[in-house]
């Protein structure tokens, strides 16, 4: 079993000479910790106990670098709270416990140090000044061992505790994609680049493909090491050296992300539930500009807070808009740590729950909170977060890969939570799109009353263009839940596709008496006319004048002619009756059938057709659409 362990406590504690008792890796590698005699950056050993294989991750104490211990604390299992028995509780121990808190770490031990400094009641002290500071805890119950890294005392038996609480870490990254967090990156002579990290989920095998962000590079893995020996693949919960190709390490730095191809998008706008220390010193206001430390990432914020005080006080919860300054990758359910600017301080923490939200105006405030309210609990497991972050959607709709890119999730366990909604009902899968079956309903009734409405405002019409009721229902979505909605309308029976306009199923065209001698004149006109057909005007003129209808109204009859096929637009410029053209059709190729020649050209169409070159023209192009004829050179095929 693997399990990574990170210390906390105040600076000059112990932290590394404990790790260094407990695996003999002095965890301070850099020339100025030496010489400082402390620790600046966060530094790594291990130890395998049994079965158990526990990763150090060391972490400095001084409040200078609490953004460096934040780097390390992001993925660990368990925290070894370190207090120095003849000090107690100090203020890098409160902070640093508060760290572990807002992190949600689940367990671990307490280690009183420098016991041979501390006579008994002294230790004693120490013991109930730890007691006072984890009561009510995640730590509470936990074993607490009275050690000495210089003479050895309690060693064994602090080893012997920390694979005892490893058995019980119950680590919930299986069905996440790949996502290594970076703290270090360096080069090594002859292999070139080589990062560092806990890997947070998934697995990392060499000559896998990942994705570097936020930078967006795809960079294949030459080789991996776990506990400094090459490996063929590293699972979550370890530590791993990933050496890259293709990448110089100066172009990789803490706070970069190694994922799989897709599973995550970068953000600069994140929504969030935010928990503010009981002991914070004021309220976090909105505007207020923070630090926001995520994985290995420190990035600069401004804060939107969503309730009517825009405030959060001290010990209390609320959600948050978070607007960065720069990019980093988010996902769903990832915990974070909120300080000040200036003075730096911990003063919150949080959780992500939307990493890809869109800004909010003040107007949607309490439907936005409670949609965060609904994903805060799916956030916790109970719920389906794909159906919350569908229905967030509305009628935009979310396609798989941004599901993906906002939950990391497998896509088998993506799939089974999409299945399950839709199974209860709760979504459709549009074309491809994703959307609330209730929204999808609402359009479609949206889609009916549209056409109703538009037969009840105009009963001459056959219907709706589809360009029209595309701009009337669907302006602010996508072309595929208009093709999606449409369909399951006329799978239902309720509407019709007619040509290029829809109708209801049930509706038919009732002309006056008016209307119908229109229609019947332009009938006449056309039909009679034959090849020799006058100008629309013309025709138009004479069933307005005929009917008593105005200009406007006799040219809705004429569309309605187009409609049913009887009048045909040979151009723009020329429509004629389509039995006159059927009747001519018949003859072209009587003609070509009795003379056994099926070609012909221009000047033996028109002596068919008996027509003018105006005419000719047209009607071959005419027919050459509709496969009458082919044409062949200077010449038609009669087909």
């Amino acid at each position: 079993m693997d399990v990574i362990v990170g210390t906390a406590g105040h600076i000059d504690h112990g932290k590394t000479a404990l790790v260094k008792a407990l695996t003999g890796t002095d965890a301070d590698r850099l020339p100025e910790e030496k010489q400082r005699g402390i620790t600046i950056d966060i530094g790594f050993a291990e130890l395998r106990t049994g079965d158990v294989h526990i990763g150090f991750v060391d972490v400095p104490g001084h409040e200078r670098f609490v953004k460096n211990m934040l780097a390390g604390a992001s993925g660990i299992d368990l925290v070894l709270l370190v207090v120095a028995a003849d000090e107690g509780v100090m203020p890098q121990t409160r902070e640093h416990f508060d760290i572990c808190r807002l992190l949600r770490i689940r367990s671990g031990v307490i280690a009183l140090t420098k016991t041979d400094l501390a006579d008994a009641d002294t230790l004693e002290l120490a013991r109930l000044d730890v007691a006072e500071l984890v009561k009510d805890s995640f730590l509470e119950n936990a074993p607490v061992f009275a050690v000495s890294a210089r003479t050895g005392k309690g060693i064994p038996e602090l080893s012997t505790g920390l694979a005892a609480a490893a058995i019980d870490v119950h680590r919930e990254n299986e069905v996440y994609e790949t996502r290594l967090p970076i703290d270090r990156s360096f080069s090594v002579k002859g292999f070139g680049a080589v990062v560092t990290g806990t890997l947070a989920s998934g697995e990392i095998r060499e000559g896998d493909e990942l994705e570097l962000l936020p930078a967006g590079r795809i960079l294949r893995v030459r080789g991996v090491q776990t506990h400094g020996k090459a490996t063929s693949s590293a699972r979550a919960g370890l530590r791993a050296a990933v050496n890259l190709a293709g990448i110089g390490h100066d172009e990789i730095s803490r706070g970069m992300t190694l994922a799989a191809p897709g599973s995550l998008t970068v953000t600069q706008v994140f929504d969030a539930e935010v928990e503010v220390l009981p002991d914070a010193l004021r309220a976090m206001k909105s505007r207020q500009r923070v630090r926001v430390h995520l994985g290995t990432s420190e990035v600069l914020a401004r804060i939107n807070v969503m309730n009517e005080a825009q405030t959060i006080e001290p010990g209390k919860t609320a959600f948050v808009q978070f607007r960065l300054e720069s990019s980093v990758a988010a996902a769903n359910g990832d915990r974070f740590i909120i300080r000040s600017y200036s003075p730096q301080r911990t003063i919150a923490g949080g959780r992500v729950l939307d990493p890809l939200a869109r800004r909010h105006r003040r107007s949607e405030g309490e439907n936005i909170v409670e949609m965060l309210r609904e994903l805060s609990t799916t956030t916790d497991g109970e719920g389906n977060v794909a159906e919350i972050f569908v229905r967030m959607s509305g009628e935009a709709g979310l396609r798989a890969e941004s599901l993906r890119a906002r939950t990391a999730l497998h896509a088998d366990a993506l799939g089974k939570l999409l299945n399950d909604a839709k199974s209860r009902g709760q979504i459709v899968n549009a074309n491809d799109l994703l959307i609330s079956k209730s929204i999808f309903d609402k359009l479609e009734e949206d889609v009916f009353s549209a056409v109703e409405t538009h037969h009840r405002n105009d009963k001459i019409s056959r219907g709706i263009s589809r360009e029209t009721l595309r701009e009337r229902v669907f302006k602010r979505t996508s072309p595929e839940l208009f093709r999606a909605v449409t369909a399951s309308l006329e799978r239902a029976g309720r509407i019709v596709l007619d040509h290029d306009v829809f109708k209801l199923a049930s509706h038919e065209t009732r002309l006056s008496p008016a209307e119908t001698t229109a229609r019947d004149t332009l009938r006449k006109i056309y039909f009679e006319a034959e090849l020799e057909v006058p100008k629309l005007d013309e025709a138009l003129r004479d069933a307005s004048s005929a009917s008593g209808l105005d200009s406007k109204s006799t040219r809705k009859i004429f569309q309605l002619l187009i409609t049913s096929g009887e009048i045909v637009a040979v151009t723009p410029e020329f429509y004629f009756s389509a039995r006159v053209l059927d009747t001519l059709a018949d003859r072209l190729r009587e003609i070509a059938r009795m003379s056994g020649d099926p070609m012909i050209d221009v000047a033996k169409f028109k002596e068919i057709a008996g027509v003018s070159r105006k005419y000719a023209i047209p009607l071959l192009e005419y027919f050459d659409r509709t496969r009458v004829t082919l044409r062949v050179g200077d010449k038609r095929q009669v087909l």
